[in-house]
């Protein structure tokens, strides 16, 4: 299945008149690429370390999808909420977190359970693909969260009349044709490099860093811009998110009543959200490519972490997310006893 996917990637490419970068045509770009697979070698082969890595996967792909299920009902199932933009980038968000999750963990969960440690070329395309394009829109998600607080509370009289329904649905609409084109451009500069020698992967899943160093040719503009496209993107985000809450937090300077402080809790669960998921990608893009064990970890706490953490922290530290569990409580009790009386 992904293998068909990469085909219809490969396929869109050149439709789309970017044949001049396969000067030499697809076939060419197919015959020069001899490797059907790669291998990963990026899990440690300790029993006991194994182990413990399936439980923690596992808790946090159950958490992940739960969680940010759970989130996306309670808000379409709150009229309340449904009306605030914040939630309906919180939404957003939480759809995200829930694709990302499955990018990476099941694969990651089969080589953990049943050694499966091999994939497709093809397979490999679509994962560096998918990995990048919600990876991307989660960026600009969380930036555009960022935004919506900022005009909340630095511009509160304007933020009904900026932030009406047309213009959410516009933000929501860059933020995933931005994560498109970041990968787009990704998968491109990938399929351009030929690939005929060694296909082991110092990584548990497939990444431009791992990928990129297997070509067997000489890879070194191709980083740089692999580097500008990701990387600069991290920060670029990062430096928004900065001074965004830089501004708020000296406008909440001194409000220490109950809006002010309610105000100043959802902005320490985004910024520890956004501390969660772009300071391990700043680590892993921003710098060389490399196979460190650091980038190891930065690379499972951004894939498999992170989107585990979103729900806990929006939900737990969230006065209107509590809110809203407990009417949708209420409704479900409601409706029991309705069914109960109905029966009766």
């Amino acid at each position: 299945m992904l293998h068909g996917i990469t085909e219809v990637l490969i396929r869109l490419v050149t439709t789309l008149n970017l044949n001049a970068l396969f000067p030499q045509g697809l076939d060419a770009f197919m015959n020069a690429s001899s490797v059907t697979e790669f291998t990963f070698l990026g899990l440690p082969h300790a029993w006991s370390i194994q182990l413990f890595l399936l439980l923690l996967v596992l808790a946090c792909y159950t958490i992940a999808l739960l969680g940010n299920l759970l989130i996306v009902m309670l808000v379409h199932a709150d009229s309340h909420l449904l009306q605030s933009p914040m939630y309906v980038f919180l939404t957003n968000l939480s759809i995200i977190d829930a694709a990302l999750s499955n990018v990476v963990v099941p694969m990651m969960l089969a080589e953990l359970i049943n050694n499966v440690s091999t994939i497709s070329f093809g397979g490999c395309m679509a994962q560096l693909f998918f990995l990048h394009f919600l990876g991307g829109s989660e960026m600009l998600a969380l930036t555009l969260m960022a935004y919506d607080r900022y005009v909340a509370i630095c511009h509160p009289l304007l933020y009904t009349t900026t932030m009406n329904r047309s213009y959410c649905i516009k933000l929501l609409a860059s933020c995933w044709a931005g994560g498109l084109i970041h990968s787009g451009t990704q998968l491109v500069l990938i399929l351009r490099l030929p690939f005929c020698g060694p296909n082991e992967l110092d990584s548990f899943f497939c990444d431009v860093q791992q990928v990129a160093k297997l070509a067997c040719t000489d890879t070194y503009i191709t980083e740089i811009l692999m580097v500008a496209n990701s990387g600069l993107m991290s920060l670029i985000c990062f430096l928004i998110l900065l001074v965004s809450y830089g501004v708020i937090l000296n406008t909440l300077r001194g409000h220490l009543k109950e809006a002010g402080r309610k105000a100043l809790l959802t902005c320490s669960s985004h910024l520890t959200v956004v501390s969660l998921f772009l300071m391990p990608c700043l680590l892993v893009y921003l710098l060389p490519f490399s196979s460190s064990g650091r980038d190891k970890i930065a690379s499972i706490f951004y894939t498999v972490v992170t989107p585990a953490l979103n729900p806990i922290v929006y939900t737990l530290r969230n006065r209107e997310m509590k809110g809203a569990m407990g009417r949708l409580k209420n409704k479900w009790f409601f409706f029991h006893s309705w069914v109960r009386r109905e029966k009766a």
